[in-house]
């Protein structure tokens, strides 16, 4: 005898309230993300998942976001993923639908001066949204720095304080399914500071890092507006934002600079926009 299992998250609700987004949230998840050298990488991700619910819809299956994420989860680039967003919509009958992903993403580095390889992990964080007019893909990537200051160093007789930064770059690219990632924005993030961060420094690398990071020293300030010239020059870039955070050394508190969300084509943007 077949039972049938009643649908009650299909029964209609008389409140008359529509809901902006209902789903999962936190939810960890392996992936294969697709880098910047057109190879995949498996990620460890974290992941949350959303609809609009209508106002007569009792409410969502969460079901149906894992079957997504799985049939998606071994090709995700800035195509697929907008794709996957598309596909969660007409899944599950909304609106509107929202993907965020987060996730630590390695790339090897070969240390400066010895060359020898190791990795680096970067959090980056993915977040696509659609509805019936548009689908918007943002991209956000936290890589750490190191920042020699440039008062420390001016006002001494040797040496300057030194210190771990971040900085976060957040970006909508003009075509959400063109080749802009995370790569490229990580070595912008890399190139804004005194020196990049290595996972494995043998003694020459540490001597050429702490040398060439004292020859370049920088603010917050500096490291923002370094960020800025590069994204605001960039014409895959339609919309960005830049964070950057010192976790001062000689002080019981951080510095920060932040650019706000900006589009490339306001005052502030491209320079060559008129």
């Amino acid at each position: 005898m077949n039972h049938v299992l009643s649908d009650v998250q299909a029964q209609p609700d008389t409140r008359g309230i529509a809901l902006g987004e209902v789903g999962i949230d936190g939810l960890r998840y392996p992936l294969l993300v697709a880098d910047g050298q057109g190879g995949k990488r498996e990620v460890a991700a974290t992941v949350t998942m959303s609809v609009s619910l209508g106002a007569d819809i009792k409410g969502a299956h969460l079901s149906r976001f894992i079957e997504v994420l799985q049939e998606w989860r071994d090709q995700l680039g800035p195509d697929s993923a907008l794709s996957m967003v598309d596909d969660l919509r007409g899944r599950m009958g909304s609106t509107n639908a929202r993907v965020k992903i987060a996730f630590p993403y390695f790339l090897e580095r070969q240390a400066p001066v010895t060359g020898i390889p190791s990795f680096m992990d970067y959090a980056c964080e993915l977040d696509i949204s659609a509805d019936d007019a548009k689908a918007v893909l943002l991209q956000q990537v936290c890589v750490p720095v190191t920042s020699v200051c440039p008062c420390s160093k001016a006002i001494s007789d040797r040496g300057a304080h030194n210190q771990r930064g971040w900085v976060t770059i957040g970006v909508r690219a003009r075509d959400p399914r063109g080749d802009l990632w995370f790569d490229d924005l990580i070595t912008v993030a890399e190139l804004s500071g005194s020196s990049p961060v290595y996972s494995l420094l043998k003694r020459p690398d540490e001597r050429h890092v702490t040398m060439a990071a004292y020859d370049n020293p920088v603010f917050v300030e500096d490291m923002a507006r370094n960020v800025v010239t590069v994204l605001r020059r960039d014409n895959r870039i339609a919309e960005y934002r830049v964070r950057v955070l010192n976790d001062e050394s000689i002080h019981n508190h951080a510095a920060y600079a932040e650019f706000p969300w900006t589009t490339t084509d306001e005052i502030g943007g491209r320079p060559d926009a008129g």
